[in-house]
């Protein structure tokens, strides 16, 4: 049996409603009574096409750009694309009235970077080399590279990109889904097409039922408990969700008695971490385990002290988590899915890098990310070499914002930083800065070769890992103890001993050491997941994807 990737989402979808979603003749299928086979062209048997659905319009579209249907049928032609394929695509842009899905106005949507680096990913590491289209590959791999990137309706370039996606999107779910778990009209909405409730959405992803009783949760345990967790949310957002806590101190800790307090226990309580059904109105040891236990879910260092910023996250409404945990899990269905070996994911949300031995979590490490404007990119990679010694190959955009402007004001400025002129201009030049504790890049860097040039390095700068929020760097990812990475991902090389890694780290001249065993990495984004101990985690938006994505999909 082929492994299911995570983008296989089995009768379940998030953004659309699977029942009642009818509406009139909008969006019934022609022969829609039986889709379960709707994977498989069978001899004899028609494919099944969906009817358009002119009830999306641009006030309710969940992308603001649209297509027309001979645009569609002259990129089939020219493209030469199989008629399975082909009457597969008509079916999707019907279903989404000819809106684009993996485009906006104001650039790509989240579907668009989630499966190109899906596509990527198993491009570059499957050896089935059927998909591989290297003109959209160049043209995506241009385009991702974009910080402030605008669509204009109509464009060429554009259509085409958006029709290959889909094209590779239909061809990708025919390779790897299994018969069942993913039905005709569910791919044809795993990219949101409008605006809807989210408790109805909600509402509808948790009592929604399968004739063939197949589940994407049931192969995907992270997802299930997330679904378990947004039911839990879900209930308490329809029964009118928690009141907003007021108070007029700076901070509440244990002793202090006042109605806020009364306030703060129901709240613990609606949420499960706090079980009792005392309403005192004093700050016990009872309660400041209960607000401990808060703070470890949202990221905070569990103290027990009630500050500002937690009494904010704590009345972020029920109705935000449940859009939240939505978002989330349509988040889940876009990774790929995880190897059985080594692993290393960094949710960026969270700062903290997870290595994985197979299912086994092997550590954890706190990391610093991009600061908003530098952000640090989603995608996936291998882990392939290790750098001790680097030098820092200083980016152009850092040259000219901050170097350049440097050598103007100080003529000794490259020495005094411990760096030099490599090759450019006077105007722009090249610049890296020397191995050596002063280097940026600290003693040691391990690459993962991927278009943005994000790569895991140690920094001079240690006093950041001990903040709550650490989204700092310029789009790299530090590492609070790369040591102990380079010592484990050199484990089985008994040249490697600690002592021999430590005079590496300290040489002074680069050195590179290439992995006998690649390992991945997952770079993700997710703002809500459930953790080891059977608990739901939620972090702040820090790049606004969720709340791009909630304008989008809700509101």
């Amino acid at each position: 049996m082929r492994m299911l990737p995570v983008l296989a989402l089995a009768g379940c979808l998030v953004f659309v409603s699977c029942g009642n979603h009818k509406s009139g003749k909008d969006n019934v299928s022609q022969n829609d009574n039986n889709d379960d086979d709707a994977d498989i062209d069978l001899p004899g048997k028609q494919k099944k096409v969906s009817s358009r659905d002119y009830s999306i319009t641009k006030d309710n579209s969940y992308s603001d750009l649209f297509l027309d249907s001979l645009q569609l049928e002259e990129q089939i032609k020219a493209r030469n694309i199989k008629s399975g394929t082909a009457r597969r695509m008509r079916s999707f842009y019907n279903t989404r009235n000819y809106q684009y899905a993996w485009f906006a106005s104001d650039g790509f949507t989240e579907q668009a970077n989630a499966f190109w680096n899906l596509y990527d990913y198993y491009v570059t590491y499957s050896g089935d080399s059927s998909l591989n289209d290297p003109e959209l590959e160049k043209t995506m791999n241009t385009l991702v590279l974009q910080d402030d990137l605008k669509v204009p309706s109509g464009n060429e370039t554009f259509i085409k990109t958006e029709l290959a996606l889909t094209q590779h999107f239909i061809e990708y779910a025919q390779k790897n889904f299994e018969k069942g778990y993913v039905k005709r009209k569910e791919l044809e909405r795993f990219v949101p097409v409008k605006k809807s409730d989210p408790l109805q959405l909600a509402d509808s992803l948790l009592t929604k039922k399968h004739k063939d009783d197949k589940y994407y949760e049931d192969i995907n345990p992270d997802y299930k408990k997330l679904k378990a967790e947004l039911n839990r949310y879900y209930t308490i957002a329809k029964n009118g969700g928690w009141p907003t806590i007021t108070t007029k101190q700076k901070s509440l800790k244990t002793g202090f008695t006042g109605p806020e307090i009364t306030q703060i226990r129901k709240r613990l309580v609606l949420t499960g971490d706090l079980n009792t059904t005392d309403t005192s109105a004093t700050f016990d040891d009872a309660l400041a385990a209960g607000v401990k236990s808060f703070q470890v879910r949202h990221g905070y260092t569990p103290n027990g002290v009630i500050t500002p910023a937690l009494l904010k996250d704590m009345n972020d409404p029920a109705l935000h988590k449940v859009e939240q945990l939505l978002i989330n899990m349509e988040r889940m269905r876009w990774m790929p899915i995880r190897p059985s070996g080594n692993l290393v994911i960094v949710n960026i949300p969270e700062f903290i890098l997870h290595m994985y031995d197979g299912t086994k979590k092997a550590f954890d490490m706190n990391v610093v990310v991009g600061k908003e404007g530098h952000n640090t990119v989603l995608f996936t990679g291998d882990l392939s070499t290790i750098v001790f010694s680097p030098y820092w190959n200083i980016p152009p955009s850092i040259v000219k914002a901050e170097i350049v402007p440097g050598m103007r004001r100080n003529a000794n400025y490259l020495a005094s930083h411990h760096m030099e002129k490599v090759g450019g201009t006077a105007a722009n030049p090249v610049v890296r800065q020397l191995p050596g504790p002063w280097n940026s890049l600290g003693l040691v860097k391990f690459l993962f070769p991927n278009h943005f040039n994000i790569y895991f390095h140690d920094t001079n700068a240690k006093g950041l890992f001990s903040q709550d929020k650490r989204a700092y760097s310029h789009g790299c990812i530090r590492l609070s103890d790369p040591k102990k990475m380079a010592e484990y991902l050199l484990r089985n090389e008994p040249e490697w001993t600690s002592q021999k890694i430590d005079e590496a780290m300290h040489a002074g001249k680069e050195k590179y050491v290439k992995l006998k065993n690649p390992i991945p990495v997952f770079i993700s984004y997710y703002t809500a997941w459930v953790d080891d101990n059977g608990n739901v985690n939620f972090r702040d938006d820090i790049y606004k994807h969720d709340e791009q994505m909630i304008t989008r999909a809700f509101r």
